[in-house]
């Protein structure tokens, strides 16, 4: 895995943001991963400004989500199709037919599953966009998760649903389940990019980089993708300068 530290998250950010914008300038038509929370939000930002500047066009572009929430609605504020719209869909010239994401709300979650397999079968990703949680998980796929896994359920650990309460009135609010890609989803697409940035993501980090490739973390299969670079900054970086 190559690794690039950058000094701060706006760094972070633009770096992460020019590789995924090298991959769409070469693929006009190139299905891009995307991942929600806070790590990637400067990136799509920057992605956003090149948009704005002519630099950029996501006109003939596809996306495939990595997850969502079991039980919000698109509505909800909280979900991560809302989040996708808010925090880039609403503001390029993107097809929404051509963004996908998973049903959370669906009546029946095992055939969103398969579905949402089906597709990613169809639409492999040219780039994926990952973010890595405090317990090196990606996407929803928690430590224990095979890496051998498609899209599935998943109960959320208790160290995830208190780092995402702080984007709820209350913990109690926050899901405790989502619908995500599989570790061999991630695996499948061409080119890997991870943003990861402050001191809590610093040992997940160290894990994901340098530590033994097993299910306990599961970013630490990333090591065994032919083209995954990790983008972080320093305090993200601070465990692999030791």
């Amino acid at each position: 895995m190559k690794v690039i530290v950058t000094k701060d998250y706006e760094e972070m950010s633009r770096v992460a943001a020019d590789i995924v914008s090298q991959v769409i300038r070469e693929k006009p038509d190139a299905v891009l991963g995307l991942a929600t929370g806070s790590s990637p939000i400067g990136l799509y930002r920057n992605l956003i400004a090149m948009y704005e500047e002519g630099r950029l066009s996501f006109k003939h572009i596809s996306t495939v989500n990595l997850d969502e929430y079991v039980g919000l609605p698109v509505s909800h504020d909280q979900s991560y199709a809302y989040f996708m719209r808010f925090n880039l869909f609403d503001h390029v010239d993107i097809d929404i037919g051509n963004t996908h994401i998973p049903d959370g709300c669906a009546a029946d979650l095992d055939e969103q599953c398969r579905r949402y397999n089906s597709l990613l079968a169809t639409l492999r990703q040219d780039m994926q966009v990952l973010g890595i949680g405090s317990n090196g998980h990606i996407g929803f796929n928690e430590p224990g998760t095979s890496f051998d896994s498609v899209t599935h359920v998943v109960d959320l650990t208790e160290s995830t649903i208190r780092d995402n309460s702080r984007l709820f009135a209350s913990i109690e609010d926050v899901p405790v389940k989502a619908v995500t890609m599989g570790i061999s989803n991630i695996m499948n697409a061409k080119k890997i990019v991870v943003v990861a940035n402050g001191s809590n993501k610093a040992q997940a980090v160290y894990n994901m980089v340098k530590g033994n490739v097993t299910e306990d973390c599961p970013a630490s299969i990333l090591q065994r993708h032919a083209n995954a670079v990790l983008v972080c900054d320093t305090l993200a970086a601070a465990k692999l300068q030791q």
